[in-house]
């Protein structure tokens, strides 16, 4: 079969399905099960694909329809330049959560000429995408990341090792503070913040193939903000900071909730979309503005 005709062929059964954007998807599948490249669709569409690709690529859109992420697909994501594996337990990290990233990273430099090598410690690590995205970036810094899973701690291990940071990074199975000691820079956290009851009411890709346990905030969404609002005073060296991402319409109940822990807003940033996204904050005493 024709490269051309199996894209062709792709996108037609992904949008007949209802998939959302089928033209980008059917190229992530065929690209990734024929091992070709844009390029090669572009300048050579009349190249042949075996039938064993062509049968892999036929699974996979038929997966897609039915509501797998084609991340979850393909079995990695590309995330502030770093490609990173996903497994069953761990939240497939979204575009918005570089934004996280991106306030991290400039205190991080604020920091870095005065502080010297940077302790960084990622609540709820997951993929370890927050973490080995600003390892990349600051080679004078190192991180632990935690979590409760230990298939997320694996994965996390192994996009450390992929990106070659693993040097710099280790996993702990926490229940967010309980096995963690000493003081950080950057306390940085993409918790659970979703309300029990609005779970259903999340698309299929994320519903069915998210690992509840990352999406589940409580009742209120904010249990996990109260148990790292809780931990950071303990755990933060005095002129470090926490960055948090928040469900969009949470901000001024998660900064009334770290500042019940003596913990002081200083920054707020918006996602993509113009909605709030991350919050900032340091110590009542740290009199950084």
């Amino acid at each position: 079969m024709k490269l051309a005709d199996i894209l062709a062929e792709s996108r037609a059964s992904l949008a007949a399905g209802g998939v959302d954007d089928a033209n980008l998807d059917a190229r992530l599948l065929v690209e990734h099960f024929s091992g070709t490249t844009r390029t090669d669709a572009i300048s050579r569409p009349e190249m042949p694909v075996s039938v064993e690709a062509v049968a892999g690529i036929r699974a996979a859109v038929a997966r897609r329809v039915v509501g797998e992420p084609v991340h979850r697909i393909i079995g990695f994501r590309e995330f502030y330049g770093l490609r990173l594996f996903l497994s069953a337990e761990t939240l497939e990290p979204r575009p918005d959560t570089e934004i996280l990233v991106d306030a991290a990273l400039a205190r991080l430099r604020s920091l870095a000429p005065a502080e010297g090598g940077l302790r960084i410690l990622d609540l709820g690590t997951g993929t370890g995408a927050v973490a080995l995205s600003l390892l990349s970036e600051m080679p004078e810094a190192r991180a632990v990341g935690t979590d409760i899973s230990a298939d997320a701690l694996a994965t996390a291990t192994r996009n450390a090792l992929e990106n070659r940071v693993s040097e710099r990074f280790e996993a702990v199975f926490s229940d967010w503070f309980e096995k963690i000691f000493g003081t950080f820079h950057a306390i940085v956290s993409n918790p659970p913040y979703i309300r029990s009851e609005e779970l259903e009411t999340l698309q299929r890709e994320v519903r069915n193939h998210d690992p509840q346990a990352a999406l589940d905030g409580g009742a209120d969404g904010l249990d996990a903000y109260r148990s790292i609002a809780q931990g950071s005073k303990e755990h933060l060296e005095e002129d470090g900071f926490v960055a948090v991402e928040i469900g969009h319409t949470q901000q001024a109940e998660v900064i009334d909730v770290f500042a019940a822990h003596g913990l002081r807003f200083v920054e707020s940033r918006q996602d993509f979309g113009g909605r709030d996204r991350v919050l900032v904050f340091v110590l009542e005493e740290n009199p950084a503005v």
